[in-house]
């Protein structure tokens, strides 16, 4: 018994990397599984359904239940008939993992519309869409008194939280996706949907030349950068023991599980009048200095 056993579970961008990595993990815990991925190439060209196909097999192999999706998550029908695929399958659908992803590296004064326009599109709109149709879905059920105990699991980023320099467009998509997690466990609690997300540090297809093997330990031969070290936290925030936790971020890296802080309201000034702009530059300053150090943005020093 895994402790995710009978759970259905839908896992976007699953082909490869840390969507695979989930898939697999899942279908070893217990779960059926939808594994989802459209298959482009690194320049979203030439969509195919050989990456999950070949991850549904090694599920089935070793004696798992999976079905493959190879729809555009970001596409609007598309991301509907993916939640409809896992209520046509399996009769229903527990969790949502929203994980695919693209990136357009660019210095801000670089960056092509075309460029910001796709990553936003995948990223953004890619987790929007299925958790829009997966909500529904949920409200649906709740409305007609079924008790529902399901899972958005969405995925942020370092360069969400912090920012990261020449990942502009990625960065604020990511970022996006932390807040939209947090509107999602606001609204969707009441129908018994829970809504977490990761900002995990791992070597996928789209971060294989920045992170190399010099991350694995040779003392322990334990890989900090294999994708498959993220999955333990996205299965568990996907089983039932996890019904009270909503509306975090989680950051992972190798055996680093971490909690990110988020936003807080701050040191501030009250005038019972309006502001002058000339009084505000000392203003400003002094709540400045009452800030602990902001963490700085990935890439500077």
């Amino acid at each position: 018994m895994g402790v995710v056993d009978g759970r259905i579970v839908i896992v976007t961008g699953a082909g490869r990397g840390l969507g695979r990595a989930h898939a697999l993990e899942f279908a070893r815990q217990g779960a059926r599984v939808v594994v989802n991925d459209y298959g482009v190439a690194l320049d979203g060209t030439e969509p195919s359904s050989e990456a999950a196909n070949s991850v549904v097999e090694e599920i089935r192999t070793a004696g798992g239940e999976a079905v493959a999706n190879a729809d555009d998550v970001s596409d609007w029908g598309g991301a509907e008939r993916l939640v409809q695929a896992a209520i046509d399958t399996f009769g229903g659908l527990d969790v949502l993992v929203n994980n695919a992803g693209i990136v357009r590296d660019r210095m801000v004064v670089s960056t092509g519309e075309s460029e910001w326009d796709d990553v936003v599109r995948v990223h953004l709109k890619g987790h929007f869409a299925p958790a829009r149709h997966a909500g529904n879905y949920w409200r649906e059920r709740s409305k007609q008194g079924d008790t529902v105990d399901a899972r958005i699991i969405n995925t942020s980023s370092g360069a969400g939280l912090l920012g990261s320099i020449g990942q502009g467009a990625y960065s604020a998509a990511k970022a996006g996706i932390a807040a939209l997690t947090l509107v999602e466990a606001a609204e969707l609690g009441r129908y018994g949907v829970t809504a977490n997300a990761i900002a995990p540090s791992a070597r996928t297809r789209l971060t294989e030349d920045t992170f190399v093997d010099m991350m694995k330990k040779p003392e322990t031969g334990f890989d900090a950068m294999d994708p498959a070290n993220v999955s333990p936290l996205v299965v568990w925030l996907a089983s039932t023991e996890s019904h009270d936790v909503t509306g975090q971020v989680f950051e992972l890296e190798g055996g680093i599980v971490s909690l990110a802080d988020g936003w807080h309201h701050g040191p501030r000034r009250v005038k019972e009048s309006r502001w002058d702009p000339a009084e505000l530059g000392p203003i400003v300053r002094e709540l400045i200095a009452e800030l602990r150090p902001p963490e700085p943005v990935y890439g500077t020093s």
